[in-house]
This record gives C-alpha cells, structure tokens and sequence, in this order.
C-alpha cells in the first residue's frame, strides 16, 4: 500500500515536529495518528486550516510543555512502592503493568494516565526499576518503581540491601546441618 501524507499537530517521537509533512503506513495513520488528534491529513484545505490555527496550537504546546515542566520538578525522585506476592526465587505471582505503576503514582502525588507510563514488558519479579513517564512529548520523567514483598523489604530495597534468597533467608539446610554429619567423614 501506498504511504499516507500527514500534517504533524503535536511532536511524535521518531517522527517528527509539528507542522511537519510526513509520510506513514496506512495503519500508523488510521490508528494511532489520525484518532488521537496527533495529526491530520495533508489536503489543501487542512493545510490552510493547520496555518490559520499554527500560532494559537503553538501556543497551546508551549502551555502544556511548561506546565509539565513545573510537574516533573515538583515530583523529581519519586519513588512507586507495590507490595505484591511473590516466590522463594523472587518472581511475581502476576505482573506489574503500566496500570498499577500509574495507580501507585496517582497515590504517591502525580496524576498521570497509564498511556503515559513507558513500560516495554511488564513487571514479573521483585526489585527496583526506573520507569519513563512522559508528561509531555518534551518532557521526560523517570520514577523508581520499587516491588516488594512487604513495606520493610520494600525499603531494604531502596537501601540496596539483598533480600530472599541473596540474602540468606530461610535458606534450605544442608543434608549436613540436618543430620549432624561431617561431609569428608564416610559412615561405617
């Protein structure tokens, strides 16, 4: 199929700035681009309208841009703390998705959507990751996502302290721990 050409309304990563002309494949436009108002498509008549309206969409941006700006200094250095169940081997009985990162952010302070949440596979064992959250396509934030067992291996964690097994705990006793024997020693 041929590529569709487009008018660019907002910054798309990997694609361009506003107002530029682009080209992509039919089902970028169709689903992405053209439903969630990034961009239009490049007829004369949206061209002209795109012009007339520049300066004030321009405006719009640099609104948007500075208030997340002024959001992502605010909430700099959060931390997102999920206790979940996991195993001995540290691996979670479910996942951490995009949805629960953006539900414990709401509870720690800053109101973001779960499409903002860069996530390229979900959460499936315990520790500390850094996560983007992208308030504006400008404007980066990086947050800590803390999974944890508990609220006090959760700040363990944090101290960059070994939980579980790397630990130690409730490791499993050796057959020589158990049964008194010395392991060089043959029984008679």
């Amino acid at each position: 199929m041929a590529a569709i050409e487009l008018i660019l309304l907002q910054r798309v990563p990997k694609l361009g700035q506003m107002g530029d002309r682009v080209k992509v494949k039919p089902g970028y436009a169709r689903n992405f681009l053209l439903p969630q108002k990034k961009a239009l498509r490049a007829t004369k008549e949206n061209a002209a309208q795109f012009e007339h309206q520049r300066v004030v969409l321009e405006a719009q941006n640099l609104k948007r841009r500075e208030e997340a700006e002024r959001i992502a200094e605010r909430v700099h250095g959060l931390t997102v703390t999920l206790i979940r169940q996991a195993g001995d081997s540290g691996s979670l009985y479910g996942s951490v998705s995009s949805r629960d990162i953006s539900d414990g952010a709401t509870a720690g302070g800053l109101q973001i959507d779960r499409g903002q949440v860069e996530l390229d596979h979900p959460i499936k064992t315990l520790g500390v990751r850094q996560v983007r959250v992208v308030l504006h396509p400008e404007v980066v934030l990086h947050v800590l996502v803390n999974v944890a067992r508990s609220a006090e291996e959760a700040e363990k964690q944090l101290r960059g302290e070994a939980v579980g097994r790397a630990a130690g705990e409730e490791a499993e006793p050796t057959a020589a721990e158990l049964f008194g024997t010395d392991e060089g020693t043959e029984a008679a």
